[in-house]
């Protein structure tokens, strides 16, 4: 049985568990167990995006040792993970920083053919009617990945090009793992690290990404 660290965010409504060398294998629950419960659920699905960084599902099953627990804040309620962990502060070597590029590359892909299988399809809504089109999903994915840059205190791209603004992600990541960016912003803000910038896009990306699989389907 395979074994991974795993960092654990609670809140007062809300637990995010993330695998700490997989960026992007992060889910939530209403409790520590849950959380862990739905990231070895989710294994399988998060093998067809980062198969070939290497990752293989396990096989019966999944041993998860929990490395750190923080304390959430209103953006983990809210359902999203918002706190780094000691880990994400870890020096990014130059390996490393071609890791975190690829596993973004990987996530862009998969969400990319995931958007491109789905479209012409009509996306299943709640009992409301609730949750957002093909479309204002992928516009809400690059808004976020811009505000993530602000957090990161990298430049936005002049242009509205979906390649230009990727590319100012992965600078952006380079520069901060480079440490090219003061810890705190002009306001006092601390800024992100290269590693929380990656863990927390690619976990948005491929959550976005599974809703669509699944109201596709």
């Amino acid at each position: 049985m395979a074994e991974f660290d795993v960092v654990v965010e609670k809140g007062t409504k809300r637990v995010f568990a993330s695998v700490v060398e997989w960026p992007g294998w992060c889910r939530s629950g209403k409790s520590e167990d849950e959380a862990l419960a739905t990231l070895a659920a989710y294994a399988a699905r998060y093998a067809k995006v980062a198969s070939k960084l290497g990752f293989k599902p396990p096989e019966g099953g999944s041993s998860f040792r929990v490395v750190e627990r923080m304390k959430g804040n209103a953006t983990t309620d809210f359902g999203a993970p918002g706190m780094p962990a000691k880990s994400d502060a870890a020096k990014v070597g130059e390996k490393d920083l071609a890791r975190l590029i690829a596993a973004l590359d990987a996530g862009w892909l998969a969400f990319d053919a995931g958007v491109a299988k789905a479209r012409g399809k009509t996306l299943a809504t709640g009992p409301r009617g609730g949750g957002r089109s093909l479309d204002k999903i992928v516009a809400h994915v690059r808004e976020a990945e811009l505000g993530y840059l602000s957090a990161l205190g990298a430049p936005k791209p002049n242009s509205t090009d979906l390649k230009a603004e990727r590319t100012a992600v992965r600078e952006g990541v380079a520069a901060s793992a480079r440490g090219e960016y003061p810890a705190k912003g002009p306001r006092g803000g601390v800024r992100w690290k290269a590693r929380f910038m990656v863990r927390r896009d690619l976990w948005h990306i491929l959550d976005h990404l599974w809703e669509i699989e699944d109201r596709a389907s």
